[in-house]
């Protein structure tokens, strides 16, 4: 697991959010603010989880890639749209960045998971905590960059 590829990939997806000029999402695809909110959303449960690993404490990760767009809508709306969003981003981000950094051998730590891709449950099995985060920082992430950066193109 390596946190500054965590760090980078944040870094990267809160760089195009700020880049900004955003236009409509296509039919049953998520905003540029929709994508955000589930990222502070999904943020805030991975840190749930770390700081569970952490202590020791047993944890099921559910992903929330399928979250309803009223409940990110009402996210947003609670931070003041986009920009707003993107401040609770950078806050989620590096409180997940810094528990990450203290993983250390925890990281190998099993933790029941559902991720979600769609419909299709693509993984239900424990998975070491690590790997979880290094899908994160791989693919989930990458995923969200490039459905902005799709929603810049639709300008």
């Amino acid at each position: 697991m390596e946190v500054d590829g965590l760090r980078r990939a944040y870094d990267e997806v809160l760089a195009e959010v700020d880049a900004g000029g955003f236009g409509p999402p296509p039919p049953d695809r998520y905003s540029a603010e929709q994508v955000v909110a589930h990222l502070v959303a999904n943020d805030e449960l991975m840190r749930e989880a770390t700081e569970a690993v952490l202590a020791g404490s047993p944890y099921a990760f559910y992903d929330l890639d399928e979250v309803h767009r009223p409940e990110l809508d009402q996210l947003a709306a609670e931070c003041g749209g986009l920009d707003g969003l993107a401040t609770r981003l950078r806050a989620t981000s590096d409180q997940l960045v810094a528990l990450v950094a203290q993983l250390g051998a925890a990281a190998d730590t099993p933790v029941e998971t559902h991720l979600r891709e769609g419909f299709e449950l693509v993984i239900d099995e424990p998975l070491p905590w690590g790997r979880t985060i290094d899908l994160h920082a791989r693919v989930h992430l990458p995923r969200h960059l490039s459905e902005l950066r799709a929603l810049r193109a639709n300008t």
